[in-house]
Formats: structure tokens, C-alpha cells, sequence
């Protein structure tokens, strides 16, 4: 029974563990938009970063480049959304399997990216490239856009939504402001509403010092990060 208990509790600590780091407090991204270029036997290869938030975001991007660029060949992408990086999407718009998009989503892995799209748009030369002269090409533009960016780290935040009533205003601003919560959104009219958002490795300890405040209300948002 004993082994048991010493299983149980050492199978939580694990959980806990690879829970933990496998939820990022901060993330890579690029902070502008950038261009860059490649070139190889005739073809050229434009390349194009851009941070991005939401996959709506992305289409409308793509869109709007295959009008900009509607006598190219192909147009080749790859994405990355999400601190943990699990949403993601690599396409290669007509070249050979895995010679377009693939390439273009390992750069962004190399350089640990998230939240970031990179379009590679190609003109064709006249001369046939072959697999590892395409897969070279559409690496080489993608780095190329990248290291034009500046690449900046960020923070994982949460979003509290807190209600309370005005009896509660200062001991609630108090714990804001001690916490170094960022204040979105406020409206102290027939009720004290307020939206905040803050890293969330500081999140608990905040909402937990909120909770111990009587007739309070924290309800936590969506983000995006």
C-alpha cells in the first residue's frame, strides 16, 4: 500500500514537471515584416516574414500577395502559431514534395520562431533546379528574410476579467499594481469591471491574491499569444 502512495505522489511531481516545461513562459517572434532574396540559375526567390497572430491573419496575407505577385510561379509558405508551437503548417504549391514549404518551415525551427509566416515566391529561370537546388533555394530565402528581422522574446500572458464591488476598489488596484498587472480595459460605472493581463508566470499568485478579496469576481480570458 505503501508503494503505492510513494508511486502515486511521484507520478504527480512528474506530471507536474512536464506540465511545466511544456508550457513555455516566453516565446521567439520576429518584431516587423522583412524581405529577402535568392537567386539560382535564372530563378528568383522572394521572401517574405511577417509576425502573425491567427490563421485568419495568415490568409488574408496570402491572399493579398498572390495578387501582388499573381505572374509567379509558386508561392511557397510555412507557419508557426502558439508559444508551444504545436499549430503549424508548410506548403509547397505545386514544387516536388517536401522541396518548397518543408525547407521553408525548418529555417523557422532552426531559429526557434513562433507566431510567424514566411512566404518564398518564385520566378522561374528557365532551368530546371532538381530537388536539392530547390530545397537549398527555398531554405536560403526563408534565412535570408530572417535575418533581416529583429527577433524578440516575449512573454506568455493571461487575461483576468476581474468584477468587484467599490468597497473592494482598493484593495483589488492595490494587488494590480503590486503584481505589475497591465490594465486593458476599466469601467468603474454601476459596477467596478476590470480587464488586466499579465505573464503568466506570475498569474497564480496573482489570482490567488485576488480570491482571498470578499464579493470578487476573476474569470480568465482567451489570448492570444
Amino acid at each position: 500500500m505503501l508503494f503505492w502512495i510513494i508511486l502515486q505522489a511521484f507520478s504527480s511531481l512528474n506530471l507536474h514537471w512536464f506540465s511545466t516545461r511544456m508550457e513555455p513562459d516566453t516565446y521567439k517572434t520576429i518584431k516587423q515584416n522583412t524581405q529577402g532574396l535568392f537567386r539560382d540559375r535564372g530563378s528568383k526567390f522572394l521572401s517574405f516574414a511577417f509576425p502573425v497572430s491567427n490563421e485568419d491573419e495568415i490568409k488574408q496575407i496570402l491572399e493579398n500577395l498572390r495578387k501582388d505577385y499573381h505572374d509567379a510561379r509558386h508561392h511557397c509558405y510555412a507557419w508557426i502559431l502558439g508559444a508551444q508551437k504545436e499549430n503549424f503548417r508548410a506548403n509547397d504549391d505545386g514544387e516536388p514534395s517536401g522541396t518548397g514549404g518543408r525547407p521553408v518551415l525548418g529555417q523557422i525551427q532552426k531559429y526557434e520562431l513562433t507566431d510567424i509566416l514566411i512566404v518564398v515566391i518564385r520566378y522561374f529561370g528557365g532551368i530546371l533546379l532538381g530537388t536539392g537546388g530547390l530545397i537549398n533555394a527555398y531554405r536560403s530565402a526563408a534565412a535570408d528574410a530572417i535575418e533581416q528581422a529583429e527577433i524578440v522574446t516575449r512573454t506568455v500572458d493571461d487575461l483576468f476579467e476581474i468584477s468587484f464591488p467599490f468597497s473592494a476598489m482598493n484593495d483589488v488596484m492595490k494587488t494590480v499594481k503590486e503584481e505589475m498587472a497591465e490594465q486593458l480595459e476599466q469601467d468603474f460605472d454601476t459596477e467596478c469591471r476590470l480587464m488586466v493581463r499579465l505573464p503568466r508566470n506570475r498569474s497564480e499568485r496573482f489570482r490567488e491574491r485576488l480570491s482571498i478579496i470578499e464579493t470578487i469576481n476573476i474569470k480568465k480570458l482567451s489570448i492570444n499569444c
